[in-house]
């Protein structure tokens, strides 16, 4: 126990700078990776609902991008408990909280709401992508002769395929209901799945700035921004590349294409399928954000409204330590003009794409302000720390407490869902089913 505190202190110094009057205990313990925690559960439930406004509430013309947000959704999944696990000083012992339910512990509802949206999401594609399992076997048994590759992918769908190869109409249309109870059931749990990390901070009663009962709402609304914007920019790019393939008759270089062999698609279809997918969901993006900013602007006018004992220590926190931070850089630029950009008559693609962007970043200082600037001021309040991100890393400590830590989170799904499109491709259509 005590190597263990002595572990801790150091951990806390390699990046913590106090100023003033700080207790010699206090530190900047929850650095970047704490960040990337709930940043990254909010991706994947963010990603989740906006699949379901197709399967749960028929938004037809949302159906494509639908698609590979439930699959960019999975591929997000395994990561939501990475940044917990580079955090963790014994991270093997990460397991016990899957595999030792305590239904009286925030962390171990975490593990149980986390295994149950991970049986959703992955149900969900089953029955999504069951059809297409079935025929893609039947395609490659037909096939001559199979490469390695070829064998080891026929192999993955007749393990997935579970032996279900009824496709009669009966059968697809109770896949159909399957599919839209799924997603309908998985909103709440992808919402409380994410309203947990906002749960975990609103019930510290000794944090005067994560003390409030809007911290799950204000988590829950901002994941989804960010989620829908996630999927809007990682669409938008891998439309880009598979336009560039098309056009040059490269399209072996997509992962999908090179698993299942696609014809090349014409360049024209996917820029008006890119064109049409990413300014419907923008509208949405709108919608989402206009929620979130209200939330977000209503906390901090209650907070300065009712004026509680620490007030004057937040004051000082809020409006000169991290005024650059919150009124800049998560409000104005990660809110404000991304608003204005959705906001003005006739979105272009690039225009959604840049608004996404900048959304991302909003909700990453949101979350980074909540984080790290709740441990800035001390105890004593009349002190306070300053948390200096590691950029070149000098040992393993201050690599995955660093910017090669949050980097490595944040393009692990992306290399996921480079595997995940060659067997669920994310980018089917109709007539290439």
């Amino acid at each position: 126990m005590v190597e263990q505190v002595a572990q801790m202190v150091v951990h806390g110094e390699a990046w913590t700078v106090k100023d003033l009057f700080v207790l010699p205990n206090e530190y900047v313990y929850w650095s970047i990776q704490i960040v990337m925690y709930p940043y990254m559960t909010g991706l994947v439930a963010g990603a989740f609902v906006l699949s379901s406004l197709y399967h749960v509430f028929g938004v037809e013309k949302l159906k494509q991008i639908a698609r590979f947000a439930l699959v960019f959704s999975f591929a997000l999944l395994p990561v939501a408990m990475l940044p917990l696990l580079l955090h963790l000083m014994q991270p093997f012992r990460g397991i016990h909280v899957l595999m030792t339910p305590h239904f009286t512990s925030a962390i171990s509802a975490f593990g149980i709401v986390f295994m149950t949206y991970a049986c959703i999401v992955g149900a969900e594609i089953w029955f999504v992508y069951r059809e297409f399992i079935v025929d893609s076997i039947h395609r490659l048994k037909g096939l001559p002769s199979l490469s390695v590759f070829g064998r080891l992918l026929l192999l993955v769908y007749k393990v997935i395929s579970l032996g279900a190869t009824d496709t009669s109409r009966e059968a697809l249309e109770s896949d159909h209901k399957a599919v839209k109870f799924l997603a309908g059931l998985g909103i709440p749990v992808a919402c409380f799945l994410h309203g947990y990390a906002g749960f975990i901070f609103g019930s510290v009663k000794a944090n005067a700035l994560w003390m409030t009962p809007l911290m799950p709402v204000i988590f829950i609304c901002s994941a989804i921004v960010s989620g829908i914007a996630l999927c809007i920019i990682s669409y938008y790019i891998f439309m880009e590349m598979r336009k560039w393939a098309a056009k040059r008759g490269k399209n072996i270089l997509l992962p999908d294409a090179m698993a299942h062999g696609s014809s090349a698609v014409d360049y024209e279809h996917l820029r008006s399928v890119q064109d049409h997918e990413v300014k419907m969901t923008s509208r949405y993006l709108l919608i989402f954000m206009t929620l979130a900013i209200t939330l977000e602007l209503l906390d901090m006018i209650f907070r300065g409204y009712t004026a509680v004992k620490s007030w004057d220590a937040l004051r000082m926190v809020i409006y000169e330590h991290d005024f650059v931070k919150i009124f800049i850089m998560q409000y104005a630029i990660g809110n404000a003009l991304p608003f204005i950009l959705l906001l003005i008559p006739g979105v272009t693609v690039r225009r959604a794409a840049l608004a996404s962007i900048l959304v991302l970043f909003g909700v990453l200082m949101m979350r980074w302000n909540v984080v790290i600037g709740g441990q800035a001021f001390s105890l004593t309040f009349n002190g306070f720390m300053h948390y200096q991100l590691p950029i070149i890393p000098h040992n393993f400590e201050t690599f995955k407490e660093g910017l090669g830590g949050a980097m490595l989170v944040i393009a692990t799904p992306f290399v996921l869902f480079y595997f995940l499109n060659m067997i669920f491709p994310a980018f089917m259509e109709s007539k290439e089913h």
